[in-house]
């Protein structure tokens, strides 16, 4: 017994739509994860503005277990120029993360 059922034209370039857009690209989580810093570092007293960038393992950008793995971190914010804004913030990141000091960079914005 074979059942037919009628597939049109607009149905699979739909299908073909969220297949390309379901699964997150790595340089997308990676922006996501960036984003999420941002704004968490943003609401934080005497941080100011922020931008953030995530390093990966060797800058090629490792997949497991659907997670990117951050391997260091450089923040640029308006607080930086207080020792101990850049303490608590190097300490936020290294509990977010699991990474040592000496693989976050935090520097003065401009």
């Amino acid at each position: 017994m074979v059942i037919a059922l009628p597939v049109s034209k607009g149905n699979s370039d739909t299908a073909g739509e969220k297949l390309l857009t379901a699964p997150q690209t790595i340089q997308e989580q990676k922006s996501e994860l960036e984003e999420k810093l941002e704004n968490l570092l943003e609401n934080a007293e005497g941080v100011g503005k922020v931008k953030v960038m995530l390093m990966e393992d060797g800058g090629q950008g490792v997949y497991s277990a659907g997670e990117t793995e951050v391997t260091g971190v450089l923040i640029v914010a308006e607080g930086a120029d207080n020792a101990l804004t850049v303490q608590k913030i190097q300490q936020a990141v290294m509990a977010l993360f699991q990474i040592d000091a000496h693989k976050i960079r935090i520097m003065k914005m401009k």
